[in-house]
């Protein structure tokens, strides 16, 4: 019992320190838990969801942060190089969140801060895909992200590439603060 303990604050320890050392920036959501709900699933590739994105709000960016971005991966994604299911960038310092369905790029009135850019996700359009992994597939996981920016725009447009968008968050994040759920159909 007591190596269990142990192992348990060690990997809280592990798995808090990005938290800790970024002065506590954090990631959590109103709109969703430890599971994707139908909500988030895809509506297309076999899939019938509502592909509706879920609120998302973060605290205590760290002192220099001038945007932010929030991407959604599923690294299990059977492709070799898993699956980008949602980026946007250039969100305004001042933001601390997204609402839900921001990611709907159909909208008239966007829901996402008025600089904010959704790019090429990796179902070839800008703005929220949800959940989708093959039938029979395990669990699936789906990884929110928000990134703390050291510069005011990244400088890219709506279709740049997952990649593109990728290489320009870890040339200029400050820190970062994740949340995760799973899904499998």
């Amino acid at each position: 019992m007591r190596h269990c303990v142990l192992r348990i604050l060690l990997w809280a320890a592990v798995f808090s320190a990005p938290s800790t050392l970024a002065g506590g920036f954090t990631l959590t959501s109103s709109t969703l838990s430890g599971q994707i709900t139908e909500r988030q699933v895809f509506n297309g590739f076999g899939c019938s969801g509502e592909n509706i994105s879920p609120q998302l709000a973060w605290e205590n960016p760290p002192a220099g942060t001038k945007s932010f971005a929030v991407t959604v991966y599923d690294p299990d994604a059977p492709t070799g190089g898993g699956w980008w299911h949602w980026l946007v960038f250039d969100i305004a310092k001042q933001a601390r969140s997204l609402p839900e369905n921001a990611g709907n790029t159909a909208l008239k009135s966007p829901l996402t801060p008025a600089a904010a850019i959704q790019s090429t996700t990796s179902f070839g359009a800008p703005g929220f895909g949800g959940a989708c992994p093959p039938t029979g597939d395990a669990a699936h996981r789906y990884v929110f992200t928000v990134y703390a920016l050291g510069v005011e725009s990244l400088g890219l447009t709506s279709d740049a590439t997952p990649a593109l968008v990728g290489y320009y968050l870890h040339a200029n994040a400050l820190a970062k603060a994740s949340m995760m759920a799973y899904y499998a159909r």
